[in-house]
């Protein structure tokens, strides 16, 4: 799968000017979560702080498959129950789950939520189904309704987890919930069945199958976290949400970062935001909304960010004179400076919230369609600006990590995906590799 996997064209939003992007730092206004509302658990008092473990960048609907493999979303569900598999990256004594609607055109009712420990594909682990409650003016329900564009953020539930195992959060929906908010390339497999089987412990009922993640967001844990701020996202494009890794494996660069942590006994907790295609500057009805537009809800909404990893501006270089079903007849090419207008609009919003800005240099581009010796220069324009500004208050070289030392514009033989593009499992380790563990 390349970085554009074209799908059937809605809606392109175009470029933006940077005055909208003033918004950034305000406080979410979704429905049941985020910032510091989130930090208060089901019982109305003050918590333990709160970490993500877990989360996905939620997108729009799609039609039609994801790579030959299953894609719900436009359909939704109807007495129907998804189980999904997510791999904690940080552990703690208590879990808690956000849902979103963000891309709901009606109200979406949830009629039950629990959560397990996992016990192997969709089986959940015997004795450790925890019910989730959701909080509705003072009184605590098995049930939601989220508004349209909304967030539900499910109440606390006692359940001891660990750094990198597995759980599954089971959703049941007995109406018809539409068109849903997913996150396309989860790369990790997700079940549905016919019927009420939240509390089913054996995968039997759940015959079909997905790689994407419906309507979950994030999965937080609270614990004795040492300082007050604890999750670090990853925002970015395919190369963070780790088009090329092997499905099951948890080889994005993320997970391998988890893994690096833990083994440092560091208690944070990896997000993955990437979508696969996003951009800095443009929104799309095949890729999500631009990272200028996008980065409120996820990165600054997120509770307890202490950092945050900016891997965008692949696709604006990439795709820079590039036209098709994705892109509107207004869509133009965009310059250097303002793609670093776009970054310095982010850095901004992450500082006015205390977030510490980790810079990426943009990977190797020399597979992408469309690529030429423009689209070269642009993107060793940005990877100067990147290194050598000093906007950033650290840089991770992802360039250097995966180049062909013998050919800087392409990636290392032994580092790539099959279409030339995107690293493989090997090349995510070696990114996963260039951080210092102990500067995030």
């Amino acid at each position: 799968m390349g970085l554009f996997q074209f799908v059937p064209a809605r809606r392109v939003v175009p470029l933006v000017g940077m005055a909208m992007v003033m918004a950034l730092a305000g406080t979410g206004g979704a429905a049941g979560g985020g910032g510091a509302a989130a930090d208060a658990d089901g019982a109305g008092r003050r918590s333990a702080r709160w970490t993500e473990t877990w989360g996905a960048a939620v997108q729009q609907p799609v039609e039609g498959d994801v790579d030959d493999v299953p894609n719900w979303s436009e359909k939704g569900f109807r007495h129907q129950s998804v189980r999904q598999v997510v791999r904690v990256s940080a552990g703690g004594a208590r879990v808690r789950i956000r849902l979103s609607n963000r891309f709901g055109k009606a109200p979406l009712r949830v009629d039950g939520a629990v959560i397990a420990r996992s016990g192997g594909g969709a089986q959940a682990w015997p004795g450790t189904t925890r019910k989730v409650t959701f909080r509705h003016s003072g009184r605590h329900s098995g049930a939601t309704v989220i508004p349209a564009g909304g967030e539900a953020v499910g109440d606390a539930v006692r359940l001891s987890t660990s750094p990198l195992e597995n759980l599954v959060v089971t959703l049941y929906f007995a109406g018809a919930t539409g068109p849903a908010t997913f996150h396309r390339a989860g790369l990790v497999t997700s079940y549905r069945a016919s019927g009420n089987h939240l509390n089913d412990v054996p995968a039997k009922a759940y015959r079909q199958s997905s790689q994407s993640s419906y309507f979950l967001s994030g999965v937080d844990v609270s614990g004795p976290f040492r300082e007050r701020r604890n999750t670090v996202v990853a925002l970015g494009d395919s190369a963070t949400d780790g088009v090329g890794s092997t499905p099951q494996a948890h080889g994005r660069y993320t997970d391998g970062l988890a893994e690096r942590l833990a083994a440092a006994r560091r208690k944070l907790g990896v997000v993955n935001a990437g979508i696969a295609g996003s951009m800095l500057l443009t929104s799309s009805s095949c890729f999500g909304e631009k990272g200028v537009t996008r980065f409120r809800r996820d990165v600054l909404d997120r509770p307890g960010v202490r950092t945050v990893i900016v891997e965008l501006g692949a696709n604006d270089v990439g795709a820079n004179w590039a036209t098709g079903p994705c892109f509107p007849s207004s869509h133009k090419p965009v310059s250097l400076r303002q793609i670093t207008e776009g970054y310095r609009a982010l850095i901004r919003a992450a500082h006015g919230r205390g977030i510490k800005v980790i810079g990426a240099t943009l990977v190797p581009l020399r597979g992408y369609p469309g690529y030429s010796a423009k689209v070269e220069r642009l993107r060793a324009q940005v990877n100067h600006w990147i290194r050598t500004s000093g906007a950033y208050d650290a840089v991770v070289d992802f360039d250097k990590a995966l180049a062909d030392p013998a050919h800087q514009d392409r990636p290392r033989p032994g580092y790539v995906y099959e279409d030339g593009l995107h690293p493989n499992d090997a090349g995510y380790q070696a990114i996963a590799n260039a951080f210092d563990v102990w500067g995030l």
